[in-house]
């Protein structure tokens, strides 16, 4: 009897902590490995990152508790990166990609994993989903897609006598010569001449961009990861030519008179909300991509004075 006993506290001991460790495994915010793969180190991307962790932790999500984070920055560089993502492949539950070319090659990488993207100006161009509605893949998330058209009307507002515009973008970035073709288009529509001007690498900034001050009454700047990594650089050389510039995203304010875009903060967290639909079941391929939800105007007030416009008039056009 007694060694009946035995295996009887036996079998329901091991039934207890099966049970008890079934209920970890099934709860919401069971354990998770996330990578992330973020292009380059500027604020507007790092903002995305932040929001998209806070998102995780509202959830319930914490590193350090139930959340292991395997973070890779690029720093612009494409080798690292190809390097990054692979080092990410097959190794996490879900992986978080920041800026078009991150997104690109994490899909490139791996294409089974269920990813998220974000601060990706058109998902649909850059072959990262079939449409916006039905991403029909393993990839979904948030983009950066601004309105064009009414930043264009922004800028002409402040710098009403502007008779030529330039743009000024890196070529190689997809989401940059989306907003670069559209920002085109609006300007010649309102009889505008348009001079463009493109780099591909930062070392060809400096020199690219004085060429473009002297040719133009204003510049318009798409949002671009060269353009944010040298932001400082592009504004001090239009403070001395005092040529005012426009920027998609408060990451060139720098470069800038003024910027008129997205919250990247926003669109982080945004991305953060569809990450934990997809930990908690649902499939990428089912969940439309979001665009973003607010807009703000940022003003340089140093680039103000040096180009002689009113800050608060520019203010004002938000209200």
């Amino acid at each position: 009897m007694g060694f009946k006993k035995i295996i009887l506290s036996s079998v329901a001991l091991l039934s207890a902590v099966t049970l008890a460790t079934c209920s970890s495994n099934s709860s919401d915010s069971s354990s998770v490995n996330v990578g992330i793969i973020q292009y380059a180190e500027h604020e507007a991307l790092s903002s995305a990152r932040e929001g998209f962790v806070e998102a995780l932790g509202e959830a319930g999500y914490k590193e350090g508790e139930n959340l292991t984070i395997d973070l890779q920055n690029a720093q612009g560089d494409q080798a690292n990166l190809q390097t990054m993502v692979e080092k990410l492949a097959g190794k996490n539950n879900l992986n978080f990609a920041i800026a078009t070319p991150a997104a690109q090659a994490m899909l490139n990488a791996d294409s089974e994993t269920s990813s998220v993207f974000t601060a990706v100006t058109d998902p649909v161009e850059a072959g990262l989903v079939e449409s916006l509605e039905k991403p029909g893949g393993t990839m979904t998330g948030s983009t950066d897609a601004t309105d064009v058209e009414g930043q264009i009307e922004m800028l002409l507002k402040v710098v009403p006598t502007a008779k030529t515009v330039g743009i000024f973008y890196n070529s190689s970035e997809v989401n940059s010569e989306v907003q670069a073709e559209q920002a085109k288009k609006a300007l010649e529509a309102k009889g505008v001449k348009v001079e463009v001007t493109t780099v591909t690498t930062t070392n060809d900034v400096q020199q690219a961009i004085t060429s473009l001050a002297g040719k133009v009454d204003a510049i318009y700047l798409p949002t671009d990861n060269t353009v944010a990594s040298t932001a400082s650089t592009i504004g001090d050389i239009l403070k001395e030519a005092k040529v005012p510039a426009m920027g998609s995203d408060a990451a060139v304010i720098d470069a800038a008179l003024f910027t008129y875009g997205v919250d990247y903060h926003a669109i982080g967290v945004q991305a953060g909300e569809l990450a934990v639909k997809i930990l908690k079941g649902e499939k990428p391929a089912d969940l439309a991509v979001e665009k973003p939800n607010t807009a703000a105007i940022t003003v340089n007030e140093e680039m103000a004075k040096a180009v002689g416009i009113d800050a608060a008039t520019i203010k004002a056009l938000e209200e």
